[in-house]
């Protein structure tokens, strides 16, 4: 087995019990160790203190926790990674995931199989669900992170391209979207992203009934991903289109129901509330199906289903009024050697099979 190339491993956390599992599971991983481990506390206190933090003890020489910005895991990812001292690779992995029990050896032999014009190796990630039901809709949410290629709940960049880009765009502050802006920027310069074989486990989030409401405020992270690179972004990154066309049909026909009823107009309000009832019946039925359909869960699905149309349009036009002026970063430097494909691949997954 190759010694693999060194590397830091970056977390970024807020403190989620998480952390604990994700530090343990990197510990009893087998092969090279990472040269530094950088724990980015994203809440610290007032002072810019940080509480204590379960490190394994087979780690505590090596790791390092500092305190964040508190301004997103974008910004917390490019701080830890001007601590990760002078490595080839870096490692960001969320704290919510489990490498697997042979994840150092897998890495290893991932970074040094990498070619020189490979910017980023990403891992295999698997979904745990359940074998005796079907999985709920936040669990299926999840799962489709099993699918994705370029995210980085476990993903090794290489330090050159990582730098040639600048980071992380920090105008991304949630954990959405700004992996793959990351991506399109590393291939506009040529840069290669690969497979690696190494894999890591992401438990299903576990965030409470309006979990997918909030989830919602990443439709303001799209309209700043079209500012940045156009309107084929979702094609070229592989992201897919989601439902927000109708839920901003159904929203604007809840809102008008709303206000030909206070206007006296009763018959149009009439039509407007059967469409904005159609409508949510159907995003609840879609969202029910698939599940399994306990009393509790479509409970869930009926009042999350309301919910989420007006909160995805909120959220699509708060970022058209706050991304207006945003442009595209400054290109990243391409790698210092040809690569076999073309300069700009047509999408994400073009350029990682």
């Amino acid at each position: 087995m190759p010694a693999g190339p060194r590397y830091a491993v970056v977390v970024p956390t807020t403190g989620r019990p998480s952390l604990r599992l994700c530090l343990e599971a990197l510990a009893r991983s087998g092969g090279r160790r990472p040269s530094r481990v950088v724990v980015v506390h994203d809440r610290p206190g007032r002072d810019g203190t940080v509480p204590e933090l379960p490190v394994p003890a087979e780690l505590r020489a090596i790791t390092s926790v500092v305190p964040g910005p508190a301004r997103g895991p974008a910004a917390a990812r490019n701080l830890g990674a001007r601590h990760a001292g002078d490595v080839p690779w870096i490692v960001f992995l969320d704290d919510d995931v489990v490498p697997s029990a042979r994840w150092g050896e897998d890495l290893a032999r991932d970074l040094a199989e990498a070619s020189a014009g490979t910017a980023a190796v990403a891992a295999r990630i698997e979904v745990p669900l359940p074998d005796d039901r079907r999985p709920t809709d936040g669990e299926r949410n999840t799962a489709a992170l099993a699918t994705a290629r370029w995210i980085t709940a476990d993903m090794a960049v290489r330090r050159e391209a990582f730098d040639g880009a600048g980071g992380f765009d920090e105008r991304f502050r949630r954990a959405f979207r700004e992996d793959a802006d990351l991506a399109l920027r590393l291939l506009d310069a040529g840069w290669l992203l690969g497979q690696g074989r190494r894999r890591t486990a992401h438990p299903p989030r576990q965030g409470g009934r309006w979990l997918s409401v909030r989830q919602q405020a990443g439709n303001g992270d799209d309209v700043l991903m079209r500012r940045l690179h156009g309107p084929d972004w979702r094609t070229r990154a592989g992201a897919p289109r989601g439902r927000l066309p109708r839920h901003r049909a159904v929203t604007a026909a809840g809102a008008a129901a709303l206000v030909c009823a206070l206007t006296g107009r009763r018959r149009a309000a009439a039509v407007c509330g059967a469409l904005w009832c159609a409508g949510t019946a159907e995003f609840t039925v879609a969202r029910v199906l698939p599940g399994p359909r306990t009393r509790a869960e479509v409970v869930d699905m009926i009042l999350t289903s309301a919910a989420i149309p007006p909160a995805a349009t909120w959220h699509w036009l708060r970022g058209l009024l706050a991304h207006r002026t945003a442009r595209p970063r400054p290109p990243a430097r391409p790698p210092t050697v040809a690569t076999t494909r073309p300069a700009r691949p047509e999408t994400v997954e073009e350029a990682v099979s």
